[in-house]
């Protein structure tokens, strides 16, 4: 029985696809294995967005030969679409498959010998990649990223995703529903839903996001729902009330700011406005005080000037928001952004990432302090560190509590205590609210 093996760098997205793979591999008789057992296949997927993408492609090259020298390596994704000759020149890379390609998996495998010189490249333009393939991570009973929308339409100025994965598309509603209910056989308790810009879900197709939402909240035999990212001129009052009203949509937004400076954001492309962003915020806060909202910040932007980074830093001050993920802003080949003058220092990058990153926990910490003594439902998880288990609640704080098999993958009441020193919440059992 031939092995194999998957690395995946990146988004959730990315993890949703390799899983997706990898059982699609597994029924046809391959023995998946971990990166170190010595595999006869490695699936490298990659991603074009995270910084040194080449040097990390490579890298893991590399570590797979050390397993198996004679491994056959496919390298796939959103690398592999940009990039797909340099990949082939790695010493060691066998096939190279981009956005479309990378389903196709099964048969580039089909007699797996290595390649002499450059290896094969299989990756068509990406105007062609126009057919959307569902996905969902695995391996995790308590947690399952689905995939419900692929590639973007809106081709921001420092962005390669269009790029990478082609233009907006997604399956319909009926379909999600029997993945969501397939998911739901395995025991998993809840389903975050990815997309690349996920609310333009159904964009093409006469349905939209609301729709999807909806439906979802209709099952019963999944318990918790969330929401992985969504822009915010998707993210209607309409989108917020439901998910407000409904048991099954955790109180949880993830919603990508990108600048507090409207001057950069017009740089950025972004189709929104700062006050329209604010807008999104109190209107989630109105309807859920509890809520968690997580922002995405890129500093050093060409152009962005300290009093213009200043302007981002005060807006988020102000703003009620939970955490932040904040990115230093780096260069993408073929991206409007990267011809822009005004480059700003890497240096000037690293201070305000540093001082986002900063306030970023001054606002987690103030988001946990805020609930503590109260009662909240949290899902816990299999993992285990040093005899306490985490688990998180359903507006996103992240609890522990000595490890207990009965409560992994179940739902209980906890109160929360106080905050540790890692910076994460004592919770103590209440009672279990779902089977």
């Amino acid at each position: 029985m031939p092995s194999v093996s998957f690395y995946t760098l990146g988004c959730k997205l990315n993890f949703s696809e390799s899983s997706s793979m990898a059982r699609q591999l597994e029924r046809l008789g391959f023995e998946r294995k971990d990166f170190t057992s010595g595999a006869d296949v490695y699936v490298i997927n990659t991603c074009s967005v995270t910084d040194h993408a080449d040097r990390k492609c490579k890298k893991v090259v590399r570590e797979a030969l050390k397993h198996n020298p004679n491994a056959f390596v496919a390298v796939v994704g959103c690398y592999a679409q940009l990039k797909p000759e340099e990949i082939a020149n790695i010493p060691g890379v066998d096939v190279v498959l981009g956005a479309a390609e990378k389903f196709n998996l099964a048969e580039h495998l089909s007699n797996f010998t290595k390649s002499i010189g450059a290896a094969s490249i299989f990756n068509k333009p990406i105007k062609e990649t126009n057919t959307f393939v569902p996905a969902f991570s695995s391996g995790d009973r308590t947690r399952t990223f689905m995939k419900v929308q692929d590639g973007c339409d809106y081709f921001c100025s420092f962005c390669t995703i269009p790029l990478a994965r082609g233009r907006s598309r997604s399956g319909y509603i009926e379909d999600v529903l029997k993945q969501a209910e397939e998911i739901a056989q395995t025991g998993t308790k809840e389903i975050v839903l990815t997309g690349v810009n996920l609310g333009d879900f159904g964009s093409q197709t006469d349905e939209d996001f609301l729709g999807l939402v909806k439906a979802l909240d209709k099952m019963d035999s999944v318990e918790r729902f969330r929401i992985s990212s969504i822009e915010p001129n998707l993210l209607t009052d309409q989108i917020i009330g439901q998910v407000a009203a409904s048991q099954k949509f955790m109180p949880h937004f993830h919603i990508p700011l990108q600048s507090g400076s409207n001057k950069i954001l017009k740089l950025m492309r972004r189709r929104y406005e700062r006050e329209l962003y604010a807008s999104r915020v109190e209107h989630i806060k109105n309807l859920m005080p509890h809520c968690c909202i997580g922002v995405d910040v890129i500093v050093g932007f060409p152009g962005e000037t300290e009093e213009d980074f200043l302007d981002t830093y005060n807006f988020l001050n102000e703003l009620d928001i939970s955490y932040l993920h904040v990115f230093p802003y780096s260069e993408r080949e073929n991206t409007t952004a990267v011809r822009m003058p005004e480059v700003v220092p890497l240096k000037d990058r690293g201070r305000r990432t540093e001082m986002l990153r900063i306030l970023s926990e001054k606002k987690r910490r103030h988001f946990y302090k805020q609930h503590i003594g109260s009662s909240r439902p949290v899902l816990w998880e299999s993992d285990k560190d040093d005899g306490m288990m985490h688990g998180f609640t359903d507006n996103y704080i992240k609890t522990t509590m000595p490890y207990d098999p009965l409560l992994v993958n179940e739902i209980y009441e906890c109160e929360l205590m106080q905050i540790n020193n890692d910076g994460i919440v004592d919770a103590d059992v209440e009672i279990q609210i779902a089977n």
